[in-house]
């Protein structure tokens, strides 16, 4: 035993306690570490219901996102060919145009024969309306009908007892109708007539 003044006196030292030994670190780390691996393999298991979850969630995003690739792709491709379309849907047209403007040059180039410029002009115009009419183009019957307001347009209201009230007694400028669709009113005259 150690003397009360700390020197020794040569003699071993016993420990009074053996038994308040601690015990190695390595084996409460042991159990912590071990407890700690049990958590995480439930967690990360490779079959767990939170990884097919995870899966599905990946293969749900990846499918979206191509979905909306293919939808932005199918937009700009519809908007170029709807451009493309409205360049050239007159193509047609123009092409139906184009003898006329050959028959105009033809006419002019008579101009100083009146019969064969008349003769010309003739022509020139019925050319016209058989390539609007190829192109579904009709002129609006208007002269002697009765006034229809979503064809005509009135311009004037005539005083007369040659007409009945209402009937359309002169055109001033032909309408036409494409197809089905109304281009443009036929401008008119209409009488107004008490008597009928």
């Amino acid at each position: 035993m150690a003397k009360p003044n700390g020197k020794n006196d040569g003699k071993d030292v016993e420990l009074e306690n053996p038994e308040h030994e601690l015990p190695p670190a390595e084996e409460d780390g042991y159990v912590e570490r071990q407890a700690g691996a049990e958590t995480e393999d439930r967690t990360a298991a490779p079959g767990s219901e939170l990884e097919k979850l995870r899966l599905e969630r990946d293969a749900l995003l990846d499918r979206l996102a191509r979905l909306q690739a293919e939808f932005e792709n199918a937009r700009k491709r519809s908007a170029r060919e709807q451009q493309e379309f409205r360049e050239y849907a007159v193509t047609d047209a123009v092409k139906a145009l184009l003898p006329i403007l050959d028959s105009f040059e033809r006419a002019l180039a008579h101009r100083d024969n009146a019969r064969e410029f008349q003769s010309g002009v003739e022509l020139i115009h019925k050319q016209l309306t058989d390539a609007l009419g190829k192109l579904g183009v009709r002129a609006i019957e208007a002269k002697g009908q009765h006034f229809d307001p979503h064809v005509h347009e009135a311009v004037e209201m005539v005083e007369t007892d040659k007409a009945k009230d209402n009937t359309v007694v002169d055109e001033l400028q032909r309408g036409y109708r494409l197809k089905d669709r109304l281009l443009r009113p036929a401008m008119v005259r209409v009488a107004r007539n008490h008597k009928h």
